[in-house]
């Protein structure tokens, strides 16, 4: 086993914890002693045992605030979840059917007739300028 040291609330304290764990050890003290040092500013010195209860109390009110929002978390993905799952089961949308316009026949021809008078016309007005002597 391991001995460790650590600071809580300005008190040093000697605590044994198993071999290899001791960043666990240090971070939980560093939690415990972050608690124990607000309550010193805002309250000024405290007996120990005082101190070490207050400070585990106010961890102990974070971590049941934390474990309250984990499970509304886990209900919340579980309903997701289910939503998730039944759009995977769901059949496939209808397709849906799209109609583009198409230009009638006749609208074609007659458009072709169209252009074919303008030709006809632009082309008498150009050999009219051909045939005109230049100066």
């Amino acid at each position: 086993m391991a001995e460790v040291h650590i600071t809580i609330g300005g008190r040093e304290f000697e605590v044994a914890c198993q071999d290899g764990e001791e960043h666990y050890l240090h971070s939980a003290a560093a939690l415990l002693d972050t608690e124990a040092q607000t309550l010193a500013g805002q309250i000024g010195r405290l007996p120990e045992p005082r101190m070490l209860l207050m400070a585990g109390l106010m961890l102990a009110d974070k971590t049941a605030g934390l474990e309250e929002k984990l499970s509304q978390a886990k209900a919340q993905m579980t309903v997701v979840q289910a939503e998730l799952e039944a759009l995977k089961n769901a059949p496939a949308p209808e397709p849906v059917r799209v109609e583009v316009p198409v230009i009638p026949a006749v609208v074609t021809d007659t458009m072709a007739e169209i252009a074919a008078r303008a030709e006809s016309l632009a082309s008498q007005f150009e050999e009219p300028e051909a045939a005109a002597p230049t100066s």
